[in-house]
């Protein structure tokens, strides 16, 4: 038998997928920015070993 009335925890639903992409957005901008700073170390690096020989 069908439900009679609003439908149930489609807000709920609604609230906590959206809250979800935020966590997951902030997740990988997170680890792009880690990857963008190991990556100017690594290259700094480099090139103060590459002056010192």
């Amino acid at each position: 038998m069908a439900k009679k009335g609003r439908e149930k925890n489609t807000k709920n639903k609604a609230k906590h997928s959206k809250l979800m992409a935020q966590k997951k957005n902030k997740i990988k901008s997170e680890t792009q920015i880690r990857k963008e700073r190991l990556k100017s170390i690594i290259k700094k690096m480099q090139e103060k070993s590459d002056g010192k020989e």
